[in-house]
């Protein structure tokens, strides 16, 4: 999944027209953060990814559906290796209604996921 997310980083920094030494002035950083970006050698930051969504003009979701598909497959693996709270927990309702929304999360389309957060 990381190979796909930096080839999809490098075709949006090259479709922009603009130079790693480019997005790495708008960054604000060392141009050798954007190539390790775009290789898979470094993860971006929450503040790295809405820098070059901001910059590359697209959305969050798209940029990085690579890394987006991978957590996604990650957290539905733990799903059944939750344990049950003690029957005093007294947030078992919230607890259940968040489980059962991630799971519909997870099932459905994830260009669709944030929808109710925008």
């Amino acid at each position: 999944m990381i190979q796909e997310f930096t080839l999809d980083l490098r075709a949006a920094r090259r479709n922009s027209g603009l130079r790693q030494v480019d997005v790495a002035h708008l960054m604000d950083v060392h141009k050798t953060k954007i190539s390790n970006l775009e290789r898979g050698h470094q993860r971006p930051s929450v503040k790295d990814i809405c820098t070059l969504s901001m910059i590359y003009g697209r959305s969050f979701e798209s940029l990085f559906a690579g890394i987006l598909t991978e957590v996604r497959a990650e957290i539905a693996g733990r799903m059944g290796g939750l344990s049950d709270p003690e029957p005093h927990y007294k947030r078992r309702f919230n607890r259940s209604n968040t489980l059962s929304s991630l799971e519909e999360r997870l099932k459905n389309n994830p260009m669709n996921d944030y929808d109710d957060y925008a």
